[in-house]
């Protein structure tokens, strides 16, 4: 109880700076700032404005300048439209539900847009997001407040006061696609009474473990709840668990546009209702009504305040049907889904308040922050973990807060309970000498590569110099590489060795289009954990022509960018060079696991062993690479 009160407290430091974070971006600096720090879209045009579900409207919204310019918005988030004419007009707030590089749908909770809508110089806002941590607070109290219930059992197990059980006399079963570790993991699944851990390091078989095991607790259970704090994380799961032809509803925003996640959100499903001509009916007569409304808005003679009026109330009683019509068609969804697929804020909304589950999955469970777990296990008799601790940690903006314990997760703590936890052990994706260095620094040299990847490399000639090995360490010691820092952003960059990167990337791909003369083009992805970097990098790659084309599909990002995600080729910036031998926040060793384990077939890692060697990580690593003859000198690619 005192970690649940404790946690309270946390969790208020880090809402406090979190919204001290907002208001450095929102009330401190102009809209010009607040656009090149992709918080701020403006000017924007309204292409299109409809009724949508509960009523609410909906308007499409496109950026005319700026276009495919990075930005923070994503779906689920909160944003305003604001007008920069009509200064003193209270902006609208809405929540994103779809979003593209340069449009997004915001769902309004009104019924018609005020008149400064109508005079152009629109803008939105991201908005700070209250509702996540009010969530978190009310599943605190539920915990802290259970007794003699099952949340109280719960508790009791994952805080270690009570042994967990199991049903042993549940007959274990074997599952001709599944290796024998995640065999393991699904018999150990269907024989947990109150909890149970997938612990899935890089390339294991995670997500689809957890889909065969969802289908098998589906045997017993008539519905179960798929949880992650990554909507990325969701749209996977919805995909694989609607291939392996479950029916599963998507609730909330998804990140990936994919047909098989869009086709099982809740709007599609009420879309292809058989229903849905009559409710698109409905709305569309009441649309007209408010419309016709409308044009009394300039006049305003005593009839037409009258006419404006009985305009309004036949359009609110025609939308009053159909929402009674709507709310049976959505009753219907939730009760034929077999899995209802959400992030953990989501599954406490408004149509899912009254509902209670036998089994939760949470994935990438070790990334979540243990308040935002409990707010799905409340809602459940029993919980199924899965994730890697070895990789990336919860975000927490809170310096105090995460040094007061709010970083340490839930999974973290129920991987010291005995016997609950099973680790996938074959790794499917990346040759053995990309896996090795991770395998004994995380994993206990417990993983093996599977015959299928262990000896893959591009080529097996031996004057393929580029292609030839798995792994290269490139050392930039005394070369003069200095990291420079962006004096606004504060994140920093090295611009030399990002020419050296790209230097070497157009050596391999140019070397690979001629002993290859592949038909499709490689996949290639460069990981820094620094934004100034990926920014510098995404510029230099853009102004390559020659980059442009060679046979490649290259994407740049930080290491959160690519967590669950794999490539042909990776590349690693690690940035930091300078006298202090300072390496910032390179010391969050699980950050950097993940992005080792990201390649198939090739891993390029560059770096300044002047300055990394001083911490043990990057000293065993430089060790490992010159164990396997994959050390070079940044020297030998000198002009």
């Amino acid at each position: 109880m005192e970690r649940l009160l404790k946690l309270k407290q946390l969790l208020k430091i880090e809402r406090d700076e979190d919204y001290e974070q907002y208001k450095a971006h929102f009330m401190r600096n102009n809209i010009n700032y607040r656009k090149q720090n992709g918080v701020t879209w403006f000017p924007i045009v309204v292409t299109n404005t409809e009724i949508g579900l509960g009523e609410y409207i909906s308007i499409d919204i496109e950026r005319t300048t700026n276009h495919n310019e990075p930005h923070q918005f994503s779906g689920g988030k909160i944003a305003a439209l604001f007008s920069n004419t009509h200064l003193d007009a209270t902006p609208i707030n809405g929540t994103i539900k779809v979003i593209n590089p340069n449009k997004l749908r915001l769902t309004l909770a009104i019924d018609e847009l005020p008149d400064w809508c109508d005079d152009g110089k629109l803008g939105i806002n991201l908005l700070f997001d209250e509702n996540s941590y009010k969530e978190m607070n009310i599943a605190l109290d539920k915990v802290i407040n259970a007794k003699g219930n099952r949340l109280a059992t719960l508790r009791d197990v994952l805080y270690k006061n009570i042994a967990p059980s199991f049903d042993h006399k549940i007959h274990e079963i074997s599952i001709p696609s599944l290796n024998d570790s995640q065999n393991e993991a699904v018999n150990k699944i269907l024989q947990a009474q109150d909890v149970a851990i997938i612990h899935g390091p890089p390339g294991t078989g995670k997500t689809t473990t957890i889909v065969q095991a969802i289908a098998q607790v589906l045997k017993t259970e008539k519905q179960v709840l798929v949880c992650s704090s990554s909507n990325t994380a969701v749209d996977i799961l919805t995909e694989k668990l609607h291939r392996a032809k479950i029916n599963v509803l998507r609730l909330g925003n998804p990140a990936r546009i994919s047909d098989e996640v869009l086709m099982n959100t809740l709007d599609a499903k009420v879309a292809a209702h058989q229903s849905y001509k009559e409710l698109k009916a409905y709305r569309k007569t009441a649309e007209e009504y408010f419309r016709m409304a409308g044009k009394y808005k300039r006049t305003f003679g005593k009839s037409d305040r009258e006419q404006r009026q009985l305009l309004y109330q036949e359009a609110r009683k025609i939308l009053n049907e159909a929402r009674v019509l709507e709310d049976y068609i959505t009753y219907e969804q939730f009760d034929k889904a077999q899995v209802i697929c959400c992030t953990p804020v989501v599954s406490a909304n408004r149509m899912m308040r009254d509902k209670q589950f036998t089994t939760v999955f949470i994935d990438e469970a070790a990334q979540a922050l243990e308040p935002m777990c409990w707010i799905p296990i409340s809602r459940s008799n029993r919980v199924i973990f899965a994730g890697d601790h070895f990789q990336l940690p919860p975000t927490v903006k809170s310096k105090k807060a995460e040094a007061e314990g709010l970083k340490e997760t839930l999974f973290e703590q129920a991987m010291q309970i005995e016997s609950i936890s099973v680790m996938l052990n074959t790794q499917y994706r990346m040759h053995e000498h990309i896996m090795n260095f991770s395998n004994h620094q995380f994993y206990g040299g417990n993983l093996q590569a599977d015959d299928s990847v262990k000896s893959t490399i591009l080529s097996k000639q031996a004057d393929d110099f580029y292609l030839n090995k798995a792994l290269s360490y490139i050392d930039t010691a005394g070369c003069g590489f200095n990291e420079i820092t962006n004096p606004e952003s504060l994140s920093i960059a090295n611009p030399e060795e990002a020419v050296l990167l790209l230097k070497h990337l157009r050596l391999l791909l140019n070397q690979y289009r001629e002993k290859i003369k592949a038909t499709k083009d490689i996949t290639v992805g460069i990981i820094s954990p620094y934004k100034e970097q990926v920014q510098y990098l995404t510029q230099l790659i853009a102004a390559d022509e020659e980059l442009q084309l060679l046979p490649a599909k290259i994407v740049v990002k930080t290491v959160d960018g690519f967590q669950g995600q794999e490539r042909d080729i990776v590349y690693i910036s690690l940035v930091r060079s300078n006298d202090n031998k300072e390496i910032g926040f390179l010391n969050d060793i699980r950050r950097i696991n993940v992005a080792l384990t990201r390649a198939r077939e090739r891993l390029v890692v560059i770096g300044d062993s002047a300055t990394l060697a001083n911490h043990s990580f990057y000293k065993s690593f430089i060790e490992y690479a010159e164990s396997i003859d994959a050390y070079q000198s940044a020297w030998e690619f000198a002009e």
